[in-house]
């Protein structure tokens, strides 16, 4: 095992090494619960069992400067864990570690923290384990104490604090020491709304002003639309790293298929689901319960037509065919579009735009309409799912499994992926609109079942 800590990065090297790092605790059981057993033990000084836990078991990790690492895994993964080996809260028991600039971290609340302090004093304790001198600390004393708003409470002792309180302070110093690495932890959850606003909007700041981060959520947006990278951690292991979307997916189609059998094989009714399309899901593009499953997806045109090449401005309908094993209430059906760049264009579903669906049972079709295409040129990917009112189970998820593509439009007005229908205007003079094809139509229908019900 070997740690090296250097407070200023070394240039051109990685600001984090893990190579096979572990960590190992000892968990005491007590076997013997009697009043005489525990006296014999007193005087036998009889050693107490011990179990090995190991939240890392063998993680190899490289992160360089300008990297925004998301880490995610279920509860006791050993997410917590890692983020205090690289802080050195805890040593590793074997492997190599590296830590190359200045750390702040945002972990547990409270950490760092001497309760019997004011506030304004705990912001010099602060400083000082990051490093930072009295006369640094002086000169960001000010700022730090308007970012945290606490008012007066900051000359009391933090004994008094709320939760939210804590996490507004410590967030305060350490995103106000300069850091060449900050690591949050999902303790900034705790706090109001407004508060995780500004934190979110501080953190884009450092993020875009190339500083590094390596933030842990169990918010998957967050992680999805603020990372470059992400790692899923799994019973102490790396189960998947990459691209944040790739890895999210990952993730999502393990949870939902762990304890239940994969809904890609033959339906209820014993036939396998074929979308429209001619190619099914290929293993791993498809989870969930299968409560209720997606048979068929057209991906159609004006007048209903399949189709796979549109130009801006076209007619695009989306219909999804279902089957339900039996009744299912309040089902949410959903879609995701998705650039050729991995970039996520929209995702609507049915209770976004208010369509409460009492209940469905057997078959039926739900289908999206969009009349004026507004994507741009460019390969495009389309992902369908259904799940329950409460996002907390998903019935069945085809992952970007759909594809089409958007061809040159002679109407398109502009670059990029989207076209928006704006007008310039000049000294009363207006640019005509951007051209549309087709009429106007309601963005959501559903079958006279639904409809029903």
């Amino acid at each position: 095992m070997s740690v090296v800590r250097l407070p200023t990065p070394t240039p051109g090297a990685p600001l984090i090494e893990m190579q096979h790092v572990a960590r190992r605790f000892e968990k005491r059981l007590e076997r013997g619960r009697s009043l005489q057993e525990a006296f014999i033990r007193i005087f036998r000084r009889q050693a107490r069992a011990a179990e090995e836990f190991w939240p890392i078991r063998d993680l190899s990790l490289t992160i360089h400067a300008g990297d925004c690492m998301g880490v995610i895994g279920p509860n006791g993964s050993g997410k917590s864990t890692l983020l205090k080996l690289i802080t050195g809260i805890l040593p590793p028991t074997a492997g190599d570690l590296a830590v190359r600039g200045r750390v702040s971290s945002l972990l547990e609340l409270g950490a760092g923290f001497h309760l019997d302090l004011t506030g304004r004093e705990n912001i010099y304790l602060n400083g000082s384990i990051y490093g930072l001198g009295r006369a640094e600390m002086n000169r960001r004393l000010d700022a730090i104490i308007d970012y945290a708003g606490l008012g007066d409470f900051i000359d009391t002792p933090v004994k008094h604090y709320s939760s939210g309180m804590y996490v507004r302070l410590g967030f305060a110093v350490a995103i106000h020491t300069d850091p060449d690495l900050l690591l949050v932890d999902e303790v900034l959850a705790v706090g109001d709304t407004a508060f995780q606003n500004k934190c979110m909007e501080s953190i884009y700041r450092f993020r875009h002003a190339g500083g590094t981060l390596l933030l842990v959520s169990h918010d998957l947006s967050t992680v999805e639309t603020l990372c470059t990278r992400a790692l899923w951690i799994e019973n102490g292991l790396a189960a998947a790293e990459g691209a944040p979307t790739d890895v999210i997916m990952a993730y999502k189609q393990h949870m939902a298929t762990r304890g239940d059998p994969p809904v890609g094989g033959p339906s209820p009714a014993g036939d396998p689901a074929a979308p429209s399309t001619g190619v099914a899901p290929r293993p791993g593009q498809r989870w969930g319960t299968g409560d209720v499953q997606i048979t068929q997806v057209d991906v159609c045109g004006a007048g209903g037509v399949a189709c796979t090449h549109f130009v801006t401005g076209d007619d695009l309908v989306i219909r999804l065919h279902y089957r339900s094993a039996g009744r299912v209430e309040h089902p949410v059906f959903g879609l995701a579009f998705t650039h050729q760049s991995g970039a996520q264009l929209f995702g609507p579903n049915t209770q976004f735009s208010a369509l409460d669906i009492a209940y469905i049972e057997g078959e039926g079709v739900i289908s999206y309409h969009i009349p004026n295409l507004p994507l741009l040129e460019g390969q495009y990917t389309l992902s369908v799912a259904v799940v329950n009112q409460h996002n907390t189970a998903t019935f069945d998820y085809h992952d970007r499994a759909y594809g089409f593509r958007v061809i040159h439009s002679p109407a398109r007005t502009g670059y990029g992926l989207v076209q928006f229908p704006g007008v310039w205007q000049h000294d009363g003079r207006a640019a005509a609109p951007p051209a549309t094809h087709g009429p106007a139509a309601p963005g959501v229908a559903v079958n006279s079942q639904l409809a029903k019900a």
